[in-house]
Parts: structure tokens; sequence; C-alpha cells
């Protein structure tokens, strides 16, 4: 594998996706991650706004992410 194709191929393989598969995943998470921010700079100006919005999204996806990464792990041959 040439060293272009490798860059593009080498980290979506280390977990378990294929480049677009990988395109996608990161996609899912950069909307809620988007909304969090805003939702964070909300609240940073009225803090009685967004309270628990991006602690929420950012266990929600850290949930999707690195738990269920571990338990499908777990469960390869």
């Amino acid at each position: 594998m040439n060293k272009l194709s490798r860059l593009f191929k080498e980290h979506p393989a280390s977990v378990g996706e294929n480049y677009w598969q990988h395109m996608g995943a990161s996609f899912s998470f950069c909307w809620p991650m988007l909304l969090a921010s805003l939702a964070a700079i909300v609240h940073g100006i009225f803090p009685f706004l967004f309270v628990k919005t991006g602690s929420n999204t950012v266990a929600r996806l850290h949930e999707r992410m690195v738990v269920n990464r571990a338990r499908t792990t777990l469960r390869r041959p």
C-alpha cells in the first residue's frame, strides 16, 4: 500500500471501518458537537440557558464512541 493510500485507510481500519463508513461516523458526531458548542456559547452569555446541553452531548457521544467500541471489541473473535 502506498503512503497516500495508507494515510486514508490506516485509521479507519484501526476502528473496524472503511473510509466511507468512517466518514459517515465522523459526520454523525460533528453535528451534535456543533450544536453543543453553539449551546455552550449561549450558555456562557446566559448561564440559565442550556445548563446541561454540552455535558449531556459529550456523555452521549462518549457512550457511542468509546464505550460501544469497547463492547464491540470485546465481542470480536
